[in-house]
């Protein structure tokens, strides 16, 4: 009589030290995504409150910083091609351009390095390490400005580097925070480099007047550690979280989580993270050459149209951020057609004789910049879901690079090969148009009734709570979905 009541004693002793056990293992963060069982975490994204504000001055900030350096490299062109000049180095314009297409190529050529990182680092220290890798590559480049080689690595490829780390879990961290204004909060965040664009040019004419080019990159690597302690912001809150400890069944699940190929079996980012490369081969161009170009219409007022190109990009990364967020509207139409127009006005800029035309072609390029910009990160939470969206932003960076990098050096090369800007800018302006055209073949895997837009949250999961059958197949892939038991007893939130 005694003997039952004993075992079942003994097995409830056994299963709360079992629960205890499990509670005193780490959760370890994958893509971002904290594993146990936290109510704080279970909610979802806030939507707002302290924490998620300083989210977004974080990644604000670090948006900021770097692609305010990255993009206003023209001043440091300008100078660095007078400078190879007088030193009589062959091929000094393309080699001259090749040290700033290298930051923004690197950049995104090591995206899909930085998604993985998240994954197996966390957001937060993968965004730490970055800032202060870019810090130590601006660093190192003040004392070698005579030597265009050694800028080719301490600014082309060191700074590249802890850029990406950064750059992508700035964009990855928001979805964490929000979710019913993600469009706009990305529009917000992405203003950031609009508007440093619009202070860095005259900033660093200045410090490369008064105290030369090395002390120009010392006080940039000053602002740029800023980025490190941005990145103690992005604290992530899980996308998925789950009850069943880590074990050695799971490994695999693991490993499937942290280097993520479900992304590519979904054909339409794969198109579309196909189709981008094509569009950005001259991206990077105008902002590397425009101040060149200008100067055989004004010397003086040369950096102008850099600065009027920041200035709306900031609004119409804003307006189209707002866009994003409406029922029913196209986010890939909407970059398809600032594709086109990027394209048109880079084609007519080199036959326009009139400087105030030139604004005004910068202007309009600056809206439609902001908006393929404002529109990366919504796309990507709409075609994968949230919990591939670090790594879908990071191959799609990733397979830019090279032409990123290309772009600028090849016009350059064209420049000096032709004496004129006409052929390096018109080829410029028909990639975008090229890789907006391609974009249209999405559309033709998109099946009635399936993933309508108004039954989507806007972080590419389902609304009420409810799954949809794609996202079902994303979890039992990526092995986050269990077969057998209740599925409550291993999943306790399934949307962002």
């Amino acid at each position: 009589m005694d003997l039952e009541p004993k075992e079942n004693s003994e097995l409830l002793t056994k299963v709360r030290n079992a629960e205890l056990r499990s509670a005193e293992i780490p959760k370890p963060e994958t893509n971002g995504n904290v594993r146990g069982n936290n109510d704080e975490f279970a909610r979802g994204p806030p939507d707002g409150g302290f924490r998620a504000y300083s989210v977004l001055v974080g990644s604000f900030l670090t948006n900021g910083l770097l692609f305010g350096v990255i993009n206003s490299y023209s001043v440091i062109y300008t100078v660095m091609s007078e400078q190879l000049k007088e030193q009589n180095v062959p091929n000094f314009e393309s080699k001259a351009s090749l040290v700033g297409s290298l930051a923004m190529g690197t950049t995104f050529l090591l995206s899909p390095l930085s998604g993985v990182l998240t994954a197996v680092m966390g957001l937060r220290r993968t965004a730490v390490l970055g800032g202060t890798i870019a810090a130590s590559g601006l660093l190192l480049s003040s004392f070698a400005t005579d030597h265009v080689d050694i800028l080719c690595f301490t600014y082309g490829v060191l700074y590249g580097l802890g850029a990406s780390l950064a750059y992508t879990p700035s964009l990855a961290i928001l979805g964490h925070y929000f979710k019913k204004y993600l469009g706009r909060v990305n529009g917000i965040v992405t203003i950031g480099s609009s508007i440093f664009t619009v202070m860095m040019p005259p900033l660093m004419k200045h410090l490369i007047e008064d105290y030369g080019l090395d002390w120009m990159f010392r006080v940039l690597a000053i602002f740029t550690f800023g980025i490190a302690l941005c990145g103690l912001l992005f604290k992530p809150i899980p996308l998925l979280v789950i009850e069943k400890p880590l074990n050695e069944d799971n490994c695999t699940s693991l490993i499937k989580t942290i280097v993520s190929v479900e992304i590519w079996k979904n054909k339409k980012y794969r198109l579309w993270a196909l189709s981008m490369p094509v569009a950005l081969f001259g991206y990077f161009v105008p902002y590397v050459h425009i101040g060149k170009f200008v100067e055989t219409f004004d010397k003086v007022y040369n950096n102008v149209p850099i600065q009027c190109i920041a200035a709306t990009s900031g609004v119409g990364r804003l307006v189209f951020g707002f866009l994003a967020d409406k029922p029913g509207i196209d986010r890939i139409l909407l970059q398809q057609i600032s594709f086109y127009v990027i394209g048109i006005l880079t084609i007519i800029l080199p036959f326009v004789n009139s400087f105030a035309f030139i604004i005004v072609i910068s202007l309009g390029m600056g809206v439609f910049d902001g908006a393929f910009i404002a529109l990366i990160g919504p796309i990507a939470f709409e075609l994968v879901g949230g919990a591939h969206a670090a790594q879908a932003i990071g191959c799609m960076l990733g397979l830019a690079a090279a032409p990123l990098s290309v772009g600028p050096p090849f016009a350059a090369y064209l420049r000096r090969l032709y004496d004129s800007y006409t052929l390096p800018f018109v080829l410029a302006g028909i990639s975008p148009l090229v890789g907006a055209t391609l974009m249209f073949t999405i559309r033709l895997y998109r099946k009635p009734g399936n993933q309508k837009r108004q039954n989507r949250d806007n972080n590419g999961s389902s609304i009420n709570g409810k799954s949809s059958s794609n996202d079902i197949e994303k979890l039992s892939g990526s092995g986050l979905l269990q077969n057998g038991g209740n599925h409550h007893d291993r999943m306790v939130n399934t949307s962002l």
